[in-house]
C-alpha cells in the first residue's frame, strides 16, 4: 500500500515534534539523560526515544556522555544557538556580567520575561568560588522567580495580583529583591532590575547561592555593584535586541 502525501507529511511533522520534545528535555538544565529518562519525560516508548536519540546524535544535536550511557546537548546545537544569542545582545552584556561575577565572587545571571516565564539568558561564572547551586533554572514562573518579581515591581503591568502588591512596593522602595528559592529553601536569590532609557525594566541581574554564603552583610555588599552593572547594561539597551523588543512591545 502506497502512503499518500498527506500521511507522509503528518508522519514527518510528528517525527520533528518528537525530536523537538526530546531536545526540550534538557531545558531545565539537565546535562546527562539516559534513553529511559528521555522516554519518560516525553511519554515515548523507549524504542522510539532510542531511534530519535540516534538521529539527533548523527546530526550533532546530541552527544554521548563519555564513559556512560547517557546523552547531553551536542556541539551542533550549541553552534546553532550562537547567532541568536549574538543577535539578542548577549555578547554586549557578557563582559559586564563576568566583571561583576569576578568582583563579587558569585555567578551572575541575566534574566528576561517571556510570557509568564523568566528565561535565564546568560550566566557568568566567577574565576573562583563557583558551585552548581549558583546557576538558576533556565525557566521559572515570573511570580516565583526573584528576578521576575524585581521586574514586576518596576513595571506598569496591571496583571499583578493584589496579594503581591505589598511585596512589590517593598521591592520598589528597597531597589532590589531578595528571597529564598521557592524550590530549595537553602538557596537565596538577590536581583536588581535592568532599565532602558525610559526607565522601563526589560531584564534583571540575579545572584543566587547558599544562604550561609549570602548573609545579610554580603547582600548589602553586593547590591551596589549589581546596580552599577545593571546601569552599564541598561545604558546600552539599544544594542540589546531583547531590550528593544520589550520596549517597543
Amino acid at each position: 500500500m502506497v502512503s499518500s502525501p498527506s500521511n507522509e507529511a503528518r508522519s514527518g511533522s510528528r517525527a520533528v515534534e518528537r525530536a523537538v520534545a526530546m531536545l526540550a528535555c534538557f531545558d531545565d538544565g539537565a546535562t546527562d539523560l539516559s534513553v529511559s529518562s528521555l522516554a519518560a519525560r516525553t511519554g515515548l516508548p523507549v524504542s522510539s526515544a532510542y531511534r530519535i536519540a540516534q538521529a539527533l546524535l548523527r546530526g550533532g544535536l546530541l552527544e554521548r556522555v563519555p564513559g556512560g550511557d547517557g546523552y547531553r546537548i551536542g556541539p551542533g546545537l550549541i553552534t546553532l544557538a550562537v547567532p541568536p544569542l549574538v543577535r539578542a545582545g548577549v555578547d554586549f552584556c557578557a563582559p559586564q556580567l563576568y566583571a561583576l561575577a569576578a568582583g563579587i565572587e558569585i555567578t551572575t545571571s541575566l534574566g528576561v520575561v517571556r510570557s509568564d516565564e523568566v528565561l535565564t539568558l546568560f550566566s557568568a561564572r566567577p574565576p573562583e568560588k563557583f558551585c552548581e547551586a549558583q546557576i538558576p533554572r533556565a525557566r521559572q514562573p515570573v511570580a516565583s522567580s526573584v528576578m521576575g518579581r524585581v521586574m514586576l515591581a518596576f513595571s506598569t503591568s496591571s496583571r499583578v495580583a493584589a496579594p503581591c502588591r505589598a511585596e512589590l512596593e517593598q521591592i520598589r522602595r528597597r531597589g532590589f529583591a531578595v528571597a529564598p528559592d521557592e524550590s530549595d529553601s537553602s538557596l537565596l536569590t538577590v536581583a536588581v532590575p535592568v532599565f532602558d532609557g525610559m526607565r522601563r525594566p526589560w531584564g534583571a541581574i540575579g545572584v543566587q547561592a547558599q544562604r550561609r554564603r549570602l548573609t545579610d552583610a554580603v547582600v548589602r555588599q553586593i547590591v551596589p555593584p549589581m546596580h552599577r552593572a545593571a546601569d552599564r547594561i541598561g545604558r546600552g539597551s539599544d544594542r540589546v535586541a531583547i531590550a528593544r523588543e520589550i520596549s517597543s512591545g
